[in-house]
């Protein structure tokens, strides 16, 4: 197969008083995201409607040595499995992308406050998409036993 290219570009920026990506308790943390200068407070029009947004971004200070492509074990805790990376939401991942689903507290100009957006300071956003429920899983969803004792302090 032939490897084919797209361009990316950074859409809007993070300001979030956490500057280490640290694993737990992103629920409470505030930040910002503010538009790069490419784009008008209007293209953000409507938002405020929403009660939360769909937060694509870069994991830019993943060393790209450290992507793993294979299976791992999440956290390195031994009492969990080897899972697949793309059977994880790890940030070392093949393209570094982080996907959050946040609230939207306010928006202001080219500016939106939300909360418990899992991205550090400085972070590149991608793309920006409103929440709909519409989106959501139809059915009931269902998770492995570990990943529900990972994510118990994420949020």
């Amino acid at each position: 197969m032939t490897e084919r290219t797209f361009e990316v570009r950074e859409i809007a920026t993070v300001s979030s008083p956490r500057d280490v990506a640290i694993d737990d308790d992103w629920g409470a943390v505030e930040s910002l995201i503010t538009l790069v200068d490419d784009y008008p407070a209007e293209a953000l029009a409507g938002l405020d409607e929403f009660s939360h947004l769909e937060v694509i971004f870069l994991f830019d200070r993943v060393d790209p040595a450290t992507v793993t492509t294979g299976a791992r074990v999440p956290r390195n805790n031994p009492v969990w499995p080897a899972v697949g990376i793309f059977a994880q939401r790890a940030r070392n991942r093949p393209n570094r992308l982080g996907l959050c689903t946040c609230e939207v507290v306010a928006v202001d100009d080219r500016t939106i406050r939300v909360r418990g957006l899992d991205a550090i300071d400085g972070t590149p956003v991608l793309d920006l998409k409103p929440y709909l429920a519409e989106f959501a899983p139809r059915r009931a969803t269902t998770q492995p036993a570990w990943s529900h004792e990972l994510m118990a302090e994420y949020f």
